[in-house]
Formats: structure tokens, sequence, C-alpha cells
């Protein structure tokens, strides 16, 4: 059975808050849409100061999500740990989790972006100490115990629903990441398809005498809109992903792996490389993924077009895809 993903940023060049407050509305109602029709996952994540307005409060809006759904999960993909206060960070999973009856998946990684460390005045270099601690502490906080926390005793209520834990993967696409999910014994999510990785994760389990398992993209695992007519959806939209590749492309360097990595320049480039994706509903079914990851406003798509491709993808292709 495939999964199923929407994946919401909430970009938008140029926006102002009358307008960018209508695409938030947009994309609850559009996780509504998702789940009344069997959607399996919101996708979401977090960055900083970015100038497009990316969402820097993925739990907030995973809350409008919940109050607005009942059987959708939504994963936030990824929270970049040491920008949060671990004791705060439990908090908000542990009320998200309760909320939603268990539907809460975080990723935590450490990010790539030193200007964002730097909007918040936590260290570069110590990002990886950070990150220990941050997930460290989660793990303790969420018993609903006390624990020492920097040479003091505290509690942190409520616990949350999930037994043991609300689902915690730790992501990256480093060996570092890799050791520090099998250490705390946590699944890992590698940011691309990375099978040596996952060996390497396995290696670690063994060695620390650990429980674990692996949650990674596909080998193939494109960007998807789907229009009745791609020509014409390229020609006035393809700006839209080429503005999110190329925002992309210049956050990561050459040693950062990652599932939506674009060395795309022009719109054509972008539709030949096919990181990006634009496909008929019988297009879209003949592909046949495992994983589907519509994007319906990628980089500040037109409210109305985003709906034209969600309405295509969940009337169009969802019913086709066990035939």
């Amino acid at each position: 059975m495939a999964v199923t993903v929407v994946r919401f940023n909430l970009v938008e060049p140029g926006a102002t808050p009358a307008t960018l407050g209508a695409r938030y509305r947009a994309a609850v109602d559009m996780a509504a849409y998702a789940d009344e029709h069997g959607v399996t996952t919101v996708q979401t994540e977090e960055h900083h100061g970015v100038d497009n307005n990316w969402l820097p409060s993925p739990f907030a809006f995973a809350g409008a999500v919940f109050g607005a759904t009942r059987r959708i999960a939504v994963t936030v993909s990824a929270i970049i740990g040491p920008l949060h206060d671990p004791l705060r960070l439990a908090e908000e999973i542990a009320v998200l989790d309760l909320l939603s009856g268990g539907r809460l998946v975080t990723v935590a990684g450490i990010g790539y972006r030193p200007e964002e460390y730097a909007l918040f005045d936590v260290e570069w270099k110590r990002r990886g100490r950070i990150q220990d601690e941050v997930l460290e502490t989660l793990l303790k906080a969420w018993t609903g115990e006390p624990f020492t926390y920097r040479g003091r005793t505290v509690r942190i209520t409520p616990r949350p629903f999930t037994e043991p834990h609300p689902l915690l993967l730790v992501g990256g696409s480093s060996r570092a990441a890799a050791r520090r999910a099998a250490r705390l014994g946590l699944p890992f999510f590698p940011s691309a398809h990375l099978p040596e990785l996952e060996a390497y994760y396995k290696e670690r389990l063994v060695e620390y005498g650990t429980e674990g398992w692996t949650m990674m993209p596909t080998a193939e695992t494109p960007l998807l809109h789907i229009a009745e007519d791609p020509d014409r959806a390229w020609a006035e939209y393809g700006s839209h992903f080429l503005h999110e590749a190329r925002t992309y492309a210049s956050w990561q360097s050459g040693d950062i792996a990652s599932a939506v990595k674009s060395a795309a320049t022009t719109v054509d480039e972008l539709r030949a490389e096919g990181v990006y994706r634009i496909l008929t509903p019988n297009e879209c079914v003949a592909q046949g993924l495992d994983n589907l990851v519509l994007h319906p406003l990628s980089g500040g798509m037109p409210v109305a077009e985003g709906w034209r491709s969600l309405r295509l993808f969940c009337e169009d292709v969802l019913p086709r895809l066990d035939e």
C-alpha cells in the first residue's frame, strides 16, 4: 500500500499578513480534505528568518491540523533540535500527542543554516552536543518522573498519550546522526536514500546493545503536482517550483544529502531533472511510486492551483493506487 503525503512549508515570497493568513487557513482546509480522502500524512518543517516566509513554527501548524482532522498523521521533518528549549519542547510535543491521540511524528535534526543559530544566539559549533542534551532530556521528561536537568531536579507534566513516548526519530545524513540515534535507541531518519548510512546505523545498534529501525526515503521520492495539462502548468507555475529549488540549493553545501536537492537554474532544467514533477492523474498512477508526496502550495503556488492539484490527487489518483 502506497504512503501518501501532502507537504506544506507555507512559503510565499512577498506575502502580506492577509495573503499569508489566507494561505495558512487554506493549508489547514487542505489537510482536512486530505484526511477525508484517506491521505496518510501531512508533512511540515521548520526554518527561521527566511525572506520568503518559510514556516518557522511547525508545532503550531500541527495543532491546527489536528484540530481539523481525525485520522491523518502529521510529520514534522524536521525540527532543529538545538534551537529549542528541551523542557518546553517536551511539553509542546506531549500536548500535541495528547490532542491528536498519538498522530504526531517528530524528526529531530540539527539543521544546516548557521544563520538560524545566530538568530537565536545558539553556538553553531556546539550543535551536536546540544542535540544530545535535547534528545536525552525529552526521553527523561516524557516519563513523568523527576530527573536531574542542568544540576537541578525537574519534572514535566502532562505525560504524553503514546507509550513509552511520542514517536521521535533522529534525522540527518551523517554518521554522527546515525550514532546518536543508535546510542539512544531511537529510530533513524536519513535525509536521503542512503543505504550505506542505514547499514552503519544498524551496526551501531549492535555495538550499543539498543533497538531501532530506519525510516528512509526511497531512491525515487519526487515532489508532485497534479494537473490535467502539465505543459500549461509548467509554463504558468514552474517559477514557484524553481523558487523553492533555488532556495534549497542556496542552503545546502555539497556534503549535505537531501531527498530534495536540485542543481537546476531554469524551469526547463528543473522539469528535465525530475526532482519536481507535474503529472496528469494517469501519469501519476503509472509512476508506480511507493511514496507519493504532493506539494500543492510549493514556492508560493496560488492557492486555487494548489486546490486543483489536491482534488485531482485525491479524487483521480488515490482511488486507483491499490487497483
